[in-house]
């Protein structure tokens, strides 16, 4: 029996060596948004048709890569086949590795799904002289903040630098991977278009740096707030130790993954003590005043009396104090107006409320001053502005009582009094009409009943005209080439006539429109590609050398103007030379 037994066990294992898996794993389960996963699918007997899954919410940025081994101990033999991929995740979140599928002796296996969660981004350790790791020691992006200890709507800048050492090179491909919300912060963001290069040191270093954009945050809580860290996806070329025929060193494109790391903002109240009663949020430095467009006015007759504050500080924030008129005078809603400029130190400008009146008898109404109160950064202490007071005079008009015009005078208050009506303020009102009914016109056999009889007659031949000259103008070949190609002119050109004014904007703007003129034409991406391989590909289109040649000449222009600033003063010269090549490549193409 033990003998049996011991067979019935050998026998199980060979079988259990025998049978076919197909497993899928992961190098972590979880990991930072700047961090990257290692995917591996391994079979232990030889397959075809090996099919792996979208990777859906990651970038594959290597593989496939294929290894088989062999291993041959104690008599046995043992066949793995493994299927490796390198991915970087696009998003923060939870993502779903699909199955994956082969053909192994004429069946299809799947591997099973695995789940993968991807967070905010994390420290990586150094991992090695590699392409990868001296990219990530040569490029940062990091991001300075203008006060850590702000009081509460007190602005603050967050400025977002791209640090790239002159070791490496990076393009202008970034890509930005996860942008922060700014929870619990007034934000306005600001994105830098010039993407000036400056020089400067970061960790004691020389580097290069742009300035990606500035957000003008105005904090709403008080306490700790966190600023979540804004992540990039940089391309960055690295100079590798291969060599080419000449001699010259090679360089290696890798995707680096950046952030600017995690901000804590901690956010002082503002103080109780000698806090106004008035006080309504308002914090900077304003000036504040009433006036009227004018003092002196008719009955019935309109006017606007203003109540304004200007200066710095968090203007769209606050509201105005109320203005209160006397009873006498009809006031509609008010309106806010802004004239509000944001800039890396925070709000500036003013902001008014309007009040629209229309008095309604003859007196002198007084508009009484008003108080406004604000917080003062410079010498952290509430201060109040108490504005000048104004008279409205009404001339001419009916009267509201038989006393004298200074009886008249409404209280500023909001307060009513007595109005004795004398008669005639409604003289303009006229209570009896001199109407006469008119007799209603016959439409059967009217002017109107003929025209809507004859019109879709005489509409007929206008029809019959117009739809000659469309087909007269849909026969005209050359002149649909034409206008196709003053349309595509008009669009891929009009970013770069809008920055005519601007050299270094209009050379940017003018590249990336020669590029997506190609890409339209020729249904392929030209950014990366070298201009002796455009202007192959647009000669075996069909263009004619001369304008290949302009072309090429013009992008050559641009990268010129490019990298060096200042260099081409002939804006208006090559756009209209861009202007007639695109014609002409656009009739040859």
């Amino acid at each position: 029996m033990r003998s049996i037994l011991f067979v019935l066990i050998a026998l199980c294992g060979f079988q259990g060596w025998a049978q076919v898996q197909f497993n899928a794993s992961a190098s972590k389960e979880k990991l930072g948004i700047n961090e990257r996963v290692r995917i591996d699918f391994q079979m232990n007997k030889d397959g075809d048709n090996f099919t792996p899954p979208d990777f859906d919410g990651f970038r594959v940025v290597g593989g496939p890569n294929q290894s088989v081994n062999n291993i041959y101990a104690n008599g046995k033999k043992t066949y793995s086949k493994t299927f490796s991929y390198f991915l970087s995740p696009m998003s923060r979140g939870k993502f779903t590795i699909k199955q994956a599928t082969v053909e192994i002796d004429g069946e299809l296996y799947k591997t099973l799904p695995i789940t993968i969660e991807v967070t905010a981004a994390v420290d990586v350790p150094k991992d090695g002289n590699n392409a990868e790791y001296v990219a990530s020691e040569n490029v940062h992006l990091v991001a300075e903040v203008s006060k850590r200890n702000p009081y509460l709507n007190e602005a603050i800048a967050v400025t977002y630098k791209l640090y790239v050492s002159e070791d490496v090179s990076v393009t202008r491909a970034w890509r930005e991977i996860d942008i922060p919300k700014y929870a619990d912060f007034w934000s306005q963001v600001k994105e830098n278009r010039q993407r000036r290069v400056f020089e400067g040191k970061f960790k004691g270093r020389n580097y290069r740096y742009v300035i990606l954009k500035t957000a003008v945050l105005y904090p709403q809580k008080t306490g700790e707030l966190n600023i979540e860290p804004l992540v990039l996806d940089v391309p960055v070329e690295v100079l590798s130790n291969k060599r080419d025929f000449f001699g010259r060193r090679l360089t290696t494109t890798v995707n680096q993954t950046v952030a600017a790391g995690n901000l804590t903002i901690d956010v002082k109240p503002l103080p109780e003590e000698g806090k106004p009663a008035n006080f309504t949020g308002a914090v900077g430095d304003f000036k504040f005043n009433i006036s009227a467009s004018r003092n002196q006015v008719d009955a019935n007759e309109s006017l606007e009396i203003r109540v304004q504050a200007e200066g710095d500080g968090n203007l769209k924030l606050f509201n105005l104090p109320e203005l209160t008129l006397p009873s006498t005078l009809e006031v509609y809603d008010p309106k806010r107006e802004e004239n509000i400029k944001t800039n890396s130190s925070g709000m500036s400008g003013s902001i008014a409320t309007v009040y629209t009146v229309v008095p309604q008898f003859k007196g002198t109404y007084p508009v009484q001053p008003l108080r406004f109160s604000y917080f003062d950064l410079t010498t952290e202490t509430y201060k109040t502005i108490t504005s000048d007071g104004t008279v409205i005079t009404v001339e001419n008009g009916p009267v509201s009582s038989d006393s004298t015009a200074d009886d008249n005078t409404a209280t500023a208050g909001g307060g009513t009094k007595n109005i004795i009506q004398t008669g005639d303020q409604f003289n303009y009102i006229k209570l009896k009409s001199s109407l006469q009914p008119i007799a209603s016109p016959t439409f059967f056999k009217s002017a109107l009943y003929w025209s809507l009889m004859g019109g879709p007659l005489l509409l007929i031949p206008i029809f019959i005209i117009a739809g000659k000259k469309r087909k007269e103008r849909l026969a005209d070949a050359e002149g649909q080439r034409k206008r196709k190609a003053d349309r595509l002119v008009k669009k891929y050109l009009s970013e770069a006539k809008k920055n005519l004014g601007d050299s270094a904007l209009f050379y940017e703007s003018l590249e990336r429109a020669m590029h997506n003129y190609l890409r339209a034409k020729l249904r392929i991406e030209t950014t990366e590609m070298a201009k002796e391989k455009i202007a192959q590909m647009l000669e075996d289109k069909g263009a004619q050398t001369d304008s290949i040649t302009q072309f090429i000449e013009l992008l050559k222009s641009c990268e010129f103007a490019r990298y060096a600033s200042g260099a081409s003063n002939n804006v208006a010269a090559d756009y209209e030379k861009a202007t007639l090549v695109i014609t002409q490549l656009d009739k040859q193409l």
